[in-house]
């Protein structure tokens, strides 16, 4: 079976497969516990693998994955919080460290 998505980033691609498994488009990860060896073991065959449980569902899916990367790139920049001085990412809009609410633009 053709993966739907490779990556060695666990979050990403555990991410990936909830927002999937919430729209009921069943899928699994593959080579979770093999890609520790990445580095060791050529990325191609140590990634991990999001595969679909039903076949029919590749272009829902694949739909999906692009609406969610076309989202990630508009989210703006990171952004440093006011009250710790934590380095954020741009889809956060609390810090993780102390909680604090991101400033907005004016």
């Amino acid at each position: 079976m053709k993966p739907l998505y490779t990556s060695l980033n666990l979050l990403e691609i555990h991410h990936l497969r909830n927002l999937l498994e919430s729209a009921g488009i069943g899928c699994r990860i593959c080579n979770e516990r093999l890609s520790t060896l990445a580095g060791e073991v050529p990325f191609a065959e140590c990634a991990m693998r999001l595969e679909l449980e039903n076949e029919a569902d590749r272009d829902t899916a694949e739909a999906l994955i692009r609406e969610i990367a076309r989202r990630s790139e508009r989210s703006g920049s990171a952004w440093t919080c006011t009250r710790c001085g934590e380095q954020l990412e741009a889809q956060f809009t609390a810090c993780w460290r102390c909680g604090a609410e991101k400033k907005l633009s004016s």
